[in-house]
């Protein structure tokens, strides 16, 4: 999609007020076109916005591991991370925009590096991962932009509409987000 104009990408915290509006835009807007593109395989069922919001607020920990992504002033996606294995520091990393307008612009690939960046700044973890799958190459392409190295690729593992797709396995370790153009000064 072409824009006339570059969209102010923010990430911050959300607040109760924009829970109903991720709420919205994950289980009612009328674009749901986002679900063919995040992990298709896992089918995530529609709960209640009452619960959706006592799940957040209740969970001390899920602020913290999820962010809004703004753009103009409105929340259009989220980025979060998640531990894979805390134990061994082994933390992974995701986002959606659920809006599609915004999709193949640059704003996925702002927001995935300031995630990026708030992750490293806040937590001591010496590489972020992301997964994803061969059926969703603009995640693959926004992750390569971004920084991260493919370091795995799990071949026919996930399986779609009667088709086979390999998983994606990417890093970013902690030295290679320092030494990125945008890190040194």
């Amino acid at each position: 999609m072409k824009r006339e104009k570059e969209e102010l990408v923010n990430i911050r915290p959300l607040t109760e007020t924009d829970l109903e509006a991720v709420w919205h835009l994950k289980f009612k807007a009328p674009d749901q076109s986002y679900r063919k593109w995040n992990a298709p395989y896992f089918y995530e069922h529609e709960i209640p916005l009452s619960a959706f919001k006592k799940r957040y607020l209740q969970d001390e920990s899920i602020p913290q591991k999820l962010y809004g992504i703004e753009i103009d002033g409105d929340i259009k996606g989220t980025v979060s991370y998640y531990w894979e294995n805390e134990r061994t520091r082994w933390l992974e990393c995701g986002i959606v925009i659920y809006d599609s307008r915004f999709w193949s612009g640059g704003v996925g690939t702002k927001a995935l590096n300031l995630w990026i960046d708030v992750l490293f700044t806040h937590i001591d973890i010496p590489r972020i991962g992301l997964t994803t799958w061969s059926g969703n190459e603009r995640m693959m392409r926004c992750a390569e932009k971004c920084g991260f190295v493919l370091e795995g690729r799990l071949r026919k593992v996930r399986y779609y509409q009667g088709e086979y797709y390999d998983s994606m396995r990417y890093g970013m370790l902690r030295e290679e987000w320092r030494s990125l153009p945008r890190n040194i000064l």
